[in-house]
């Protein structure tokens, strides 16, 4: 395998033809969601323990709009979606979910220009992607939008005009920062293996081909400015699919994934691989040293030299961590930042 930090792999290296240049990855960082409703304690939380690559966190706790999917659909262009009985629909006209959505994603870039308008570095930002919102919201009919190719590229292009409005008002927010996008696409897994349930729960809606997946997926990928992350911490996430999208990094549970030499070939192809190293939810946590030895012995099993590792790699939780004490979530966050330390070469 090539060298993860040769010039022709390097994901930091934009080259003659790679357009914008990939963000400089952090050591560490989070998924997304935190416990709490209060997103300025919130913040001061990320920026606190993970100061090279902080994001900004979600709260599903506030309730309705809060969520990935109503947060997402907080970012939507010319399409509106409301709260049912059985979750999210595409509507008509927009009402008061969306306008809380809404509502909730200002509050959190008011508490982001409050706390770091004087950040330079790196920063993420996080969405649903296009298979996931297409999976999770409900056409007018009562079936899932992923169904409907028409549906699913109509959100695709309204998610990824939103997505580009969002970093521009984050990027206004926080002038030094360079903003990442994680797109979040935990059904990705199920929708390649027909395993989403109908919109009435008593059937199994048919599996896409992962050619449709990757096109699809790949269209939002280049129309979102900037660097993208994909993250899915399901089992199976298909981590060639991702690459093949044109992500310049992968987001996924350590721990589930079984197939080494997909890894080893998307480390090889140059991506960025964010691991996540401890559960989204309460747990017993071993040493940070122990974490970073683990680390170790896995990537010399892949076959790349041990001095690599912490260029290659950054830290983060498995999951979010919205349904974590916050006793936890701090210590998880903590966790990681430590154990990214013990990467560095001696």
């Amino acid at each position: 395998m090539a060298s993860p930090t040769d010039p022709a792999s390097d994901p930091t290296d934009p080259g003659p033809d790679r357009g914008p240049a990939p963000a400089a990855w952090g050591p560490a960082t989070g998924v997304g969601s935190l416990p709490g409703t209060d997103p300025v304690e919130a913040l001061r939380v990320v920026l606190g323990e993970l100061p090279d690559l902080p994001h900004l966190p979600e709260l599903p706790g506030r309730g309705a709009g809060a969520d990935l999917l109503g947060r997402s659909a907080a970012l939507l262009v010319d399409l509106a979606v409301d709260l049912t009985p059985a979750g999210w629909r595409l509507v008509p006209r927009g009402g008061v979910d969306q306008r809380r959505a809404r509502e909730f994603l200002a509050r959190d870039l008011d508490a982001l220009h409050d706390l770091a308008a004087g950040y330079t570095g790196t920063l993420k930002v996080q969405a649903a992607g296009p298979w996931t919102l297409a999976a999770g919201l409900e056409r007018m009919r009562g079936d899932r939008a992923v169904v409907d190719p028409g549906a699913r590229r109509d959100l695709g292009q309204s998610l990824a005009e939103g997505i580009a409005a969002h970093v521009a008002e984050v990027s206004a927010r926080v002038p030094g920062a360079r903003v990442v996008v994680q797109l979040d696409e935990p059904s990705v897994p199920a929708v390649l293996q027909g395993g989403l349930p109908t919109a009435s729960g008593f059937g199994k809606l048919p599996a896409v081909e992962a050619s449709a997946v990757q096109q699809e997926l790949a269209a939002v990928v280049e129309a979102v400015p900037g660097p993208v992350v994909v993250h899915c911490c399901a089992n199976r996430a298909p981590l060639e699919l991702f690459r093949a999208s044109g992500a310049a990094a992968v987001s996924f549970d350590h721990g589930l994934v079984q197939d080494q030499d997909a890894v080893g070939t998307a480390v090889d192809a140059g991506l960025h691989l964010v691991l996540g190293v401890v559960p989204g939810t309460d747990a017993t946590l071993p040493a940070p040293k122990a974490t970073a030895s683990r680390l170790r012995a896995w990537w010399n099993e892949l076959g790349f030299a041990a001095d690599e590792l912490a260029g290659a790699v950054t830290l983060s939780p498995a999951c979010g961590l919205a349904g974590a004490s916050p006793a936890y979530a701090r210590q998880a966050l903590t966790h990681v930042r430590e154990a990214a330390r013990y990467l560095l070469p001696e």
